[in-house]
């Protein structure tokens, strides 16, 4: 038994499918604007001046990590031509979640051990001597460091924000400057900072809007050449647009939809990737992607997402509302239920907040009527079952 499918080939280059893959310049749709704005920012950079911090906002899939990457590159380029040198480091906060792991990090990725002699270890230092080993490193190898802080609303402590906006001031840095992008979902995140950060940092704010049907059609159009040609049919790039641009306007859950798509047709043996290939595509991505959100989630916003699963499943449609004393008093047994001790209400509310941020669920304010106060409505956006399903997938 031939245990590799058969011999049909979809894909040509999958790399250009992948969230992780940086394209050239020319497949960076409707975003020219943003992109202008960065290299504003960071443009003194190229010429071996400080450059302006910017923070950037957001939400999910509106091109904000793909641009920040590509500009920062562009700006090393411009800047080799100016005899300027100019190093970038890329920081996932949600995965290097704390302020010492963000700087072993950034310090790992700028660090050349044969002309820094300064080794950077993935744990053993303290947070002091992480932050003495990058100041060495950046005053040793460049005349400025980029450093991009992706999601850096999930940084446990913003502390990192005054020390890299401070370097130069403080006399950490003698030889070269340094410059941050601060990526976030959130639009007030800045209202969260410290007031001495907010005024350390002079930052330049930028947001991204979601993308609209006709911008998502021309980015999966100019990744089609990941597929070998006449195997897309005619309508499957505009109905992938059309459930993306339908839910919020994200590039990357389009983009995802169109490389499952063509994974279905392969794993079926299809000659050419269909509309029902794409159907069948979206119900994965959605689970891919609440997996993948759920699973980053702290334990107790699990249970409030298996609570509200549970609720709805015992009303009547997949859309009913259920009340937030309802989800709190499910969530304090699913508690009892795994032996962890339950959070207050007012948390339980600020979660439910954090959720509908997500795009997990949907929030509606309803008037109990006079004397009686408000009450809030709470609804999930995606199958209960399908939510069920990807908190025991994240377990």
């Amino acid at each position: 038994m031939d245990y590799f499918g058969s011999e049909n080939e979809i894909f040509r280059n999958k790399e250009l499918l992948q969230v992780s893959h940086l394209p050239d310049g020319d497949r960076i749709i409707g975003r020219e604007d943003e992109l202008t704005n960065l290299a504003n920012a960071i443009k003194p950079a190229t010429r071996g001046n400080t450059p302006n911090n910017v923070l950037v906002y957001g939400k999910t899939g509106t091109g904000k990590s793909l641009c920040s990457k590509f500009i920062t590159n562009q700006a090393i380029e411009r800047a080799e031509g100016n005899d300027v040198s100019i190093g970038v480091a890329y920081v996932d906060c949600l995965q290097e979640s704390t302020e010492t792991q963000a700087v072993q990090s950034a310090g790992h990725q700028l660090n050349d051990h044969a002309e820094t002699d300064v080794s950077i270890p993935h744990s053993g230092l303290s947070t002091a001597e992480y932050y003495r080993r990058l100041w060495h490193i950046v005053d040793t190898r460049y005349d400025v460091a980029l450093i991009i802080l992706d999601e850096v609303d999930k940084i446990e402590d913003d502390d990192i924000l005054m020390q890299l906006s401070r370097a130069v001031e403080s006399g950490k840095l003698t030889e070269s400057t340094v410059g941050v992008i601060g990526i976030s979902n959130k639009v007030r995140y800045k209202d969260s900072l410290d007031e001495r950060i907010k005024s350390s940092l002079c930052e330049r704010e930028y947001v991204f809007s979601p993308y609209d049907a006709t911008q998502i059609r021309e980015i999966l159009r100019s990744r089609s050449d990941a597929f070998h040609e006449g195997v897309l049919e005619d309508g499957v790039i505009p109905r992938v647009a059309a459930l993306a641009a339908r839910e919020h306007g994200d590039a990357r859950k389009a983009i995802d939809i169109l490389r499952f798509a063509g994974e279905i047709a392969e794993e079926n043996a299809l000659e050419t990737v269909t509309e029902s290939c794409v159907d069948q595509a979206h119900e994965r991505e959605e689970t891919s992607r609440l997996a993948e959100l759920i699973s980053k989630s702290p334990s107790h916003a699990k249970l409030v997402l298996e609570a509200m699963a549970l609720l709805t499943q015992q009303k009547e449609g997949d859309d009913a509302p259920v009340t937030t004393n309802e989800v709190y008093d499910l969530y304090k047994r699913l508690c009892d239920r795994d032996g962890s001790e339950h959070l207050k209400l007012r948390r339980i509310r600020d979660i439910l907040s954090e959720l509908e941020f997500l795009s997990i669920i949907d929030q509606e304010r309803k008037w109990a009527g006079k004397g009686k106060g408000n009450y809030m409505e709470n609804r999930l956006i995606d199958d209960p079952e399908v939510i069920i399903a990807a908190c025991n997938e994240s377990d």
